[in-house]
């Protein structure tokens, strides 16, 4: 079937509209943080059918979630018009318990034509720590797990289920704003599907839609069929679980079968079992990870949608950690294993495309989370954000430096949002110098964020990279590995990786970020305009005991942080 790319780039357009309006809503309306100014939300559009037509430019492990949540609830769910369904659940296509996903039914003239979506990152849902997102062992340590539920139902608030969720979360006042600004985006993206498809006929615009997935699936076959046929195997490692258990590796088997031109399948039998720690993906996030890396293969113009998903396999065995099953934990799963996975899938993908896989980037999204009683506001709260760092270089530039990289899309707090809102000081904010790869082409630089807490304070870290480096590739050497250091007052300073930790006011807190990994050999470098000749050699050769490699060897675990009160302290 031949397109015009225009037509088609124009009704991309005019969908992709809506689900960025939907965000703006979102963001402006919501009270938390963590969604207005992190904008830790994503929107999208299917149709009758539950296939993806549209999404904004949102979060990756979000929006390739979706789809397979939508192929769940499809047949699960009595649509009418004025719904919305609630869910969080992981093992029904979730992602982890802190993102609330929102689906409303879209009816014109009486007949189900589509659906709205969006999915926000509530800072609180309830569970052993403020965040719901600690060292876990089982999903019911993590939060309020909340099945597909219709929170409206012809169009009015189901009062007892809101109060029923409310009951069980640290700040409710921010959880029902915050829901309510997604009840919001979703009224936004009815009307405004409503008004396209009324405009011009919705039997026009589901031959439309046929069009859209069609040239996305065509497109991304033509990009595989790129791909030599064959085998790529690749194992990568996740630092520990928190709970004593190190290198898990994530084993990838990436093929590309003889006789089916422009498919791929992703395998990742051999991986390590579920563990402790809530590293465990569930098999949404698997999918999401993998479609990513697929939809990095084209170019921007090509229009995102369920098309793109058609061509690409994935086998994730059950009870593994690329498909969790109940009770495993699966906080860090969403945010850690979901980086790993790409860090995986992209290595074994250079094997057979070495010229346009770039080196790994930070690998983490280096979670921080804390939260108690805020004794200047007389108020509980809990704040959550994830942080930049540096990103692998490719075959034709420099990793950028402070950036949020593949499976999260967010932005960092700024700092007067945090001082304004939560009883911590910023004390340094900057990136964390030559902690890129050195190489022909050097991996950008990570950041170093320290807080200061003003009250006592429940602390969770969850992070990557502090063991194994990003690495290199093409001969670039790896990016230099996080830390994250504590100072408390009368106390030495100590690492801690993964853990949760009572801390008192005046306690101090440092987290470097990773850097990205290098493409290419070091002394094929030449000086660049912005760059001194000092600066160029020092980036030739880093220290090896900063940046050499880790793999294929052990290193000494950073020592544990102290426990300073009957709070669970869990750091390797």
């Amino acid at each position: 079937m031949l397109f015009d790319p225009a037509r088609i780039w124009l009704y991309h357009e005019r969908l992709s509209a809506i689900p960025e309006e939907m965000g703006q809503v979102l963001e402006y309306s919501a009270c938390s943080p963590n969604i207005k100014e992190r904008r830790d939300h994503s929107c999208a559009l299917f149709d009758a059918q539950g296939r993806l037509i549209a999404q904004a430019e949102h979060i990756p492990v979000h929006l390739g979630a979706m789809p397979y949540l939508m192929e769940w609830l499809l047949e699960r769910v009595e649509w009418c018009e004025g719904d919305m369904v609630l869910t969080n659940d992981p093992y029904r296509a979730g992602t982890h318990l802190p993102d609330w996903t929102l689906v409303a039914p879209v009816f014109v003239e009486g007949v189900l034509v589509g659906f709205v979506a969006n999915r926000a990152h509530h800072a609180d849902t309830g569970g052993s720590v403020p965040g719901s997102m600690p060292i876990a062992r089982e999903i019911y340590e993590e939060g309020l797990r909340i099945p597909p539920v219709h929170i409206l139902r012809w169009n009015e608030l189901q009062l007892p289920l809101l109060e029923l969720i409310l009951n069980n979360v640290r700040t409710p006042e921010e959880r029902k704003g915050d829901l309510m600004a997604q009840i919001g985006a979703n009224r936004i993206g009815i009307l405004r599907l409503q008004q396209l498809l009324e405009s011009e006929g919705v039997a026009l615009w589901r031959e439309r839609w046929e069009q859209l997935l069609t040239y996305s699936e065509q497109i991304t076959r033509a990009v595989l069929a790129q791909i030599p046929e064959g085998e790529y195997p690749y194992e990568d490692f996740l630092d520990d679980d928190g709970r004593g258990n190190l290198n898990l590796p994530i084993r990838v088997c990436l093929r590309v079968p003889d006789g089916e031109l422009g498919t791929v399948c992703f395998d990742f039998t051999g991986t390590a079992p579920a563990t402790e720690g809530g590293l465990n993906a569930p098999e949404a996030v698997t999918r999401s990870a993998c479609y990513y890396v697929v939809r990095c293969l084209m170019g921007s113009e090509v229009p995102t949608n369920g098309g793109c998903w058609a061509p690409v396999r994935v086998l994730a065995p059950e009870g593994t950690l690329v498909n969790a099953v109940l009770p495993a934990a699966v906080a860090g799963g969403n945010v850690e294993t979901s980086q790993r996975i790409v860090d995986t899938v992209l290595s074994a993908l250079a094997k057979a495309l070495p010229d346009r896989i770039p080196a790994c980037s930070q690998g983490t999204m280096n979670n921080l989370l804390f939260g108690g009683y805020d004794p200047y506001r007389k108020r509980t709260y809990v704040y959550y954000e994830t942080i930049g760092g540096g990103a692998g270089a490719c075959a034709t530039a420099d990793g950028a430096s402070g950036i949020q990289v593949h499976m999260t899309n967010t932005r960092n707090t700024p700092i007067e949002a945090i001082e304004s809102a939560y009883p911590v000081r910023v004390l340094e904010y900057r990136y964390a110098e030559r902690t890129g790869g050195a190489g022909k082409y050097r991996g950008g630089d990570g950041i170093v964020r320290t807080f200061q807490f003003l009250a006592d304070t429940t602390l969770t870290l969850l992070t990557e990279r502090r063991r194994r480096a990003p690495m290199g590739t093409q001969g670039g050497k790896p990016g230099k590995r996080g830390q994250n250091l504590l100072h408390m007052e009368g106390e030495m300073d100590a690492e801690m990786v993964k853990g949760v930790l009572r801390v008192h006011a005046g306690t101090v807190l440092t987290i470097r970020t990773p850097g990205g990994g290098g493409y290419g050999q070091p002394t094929m470098r030449t000086v660049r305009s912005t760059e001194s000749l000092t600066e160029a050699s020092t980036h030739l050769e880093p220290p090896p005991a900063q940046n050499a490699p880790t793999q294929g060897r052990e290193e000494r675990p950073p020592a544990p942080a102290p426990h300073l009160d009957s709070t669970p302290s869990v750091t390797p």
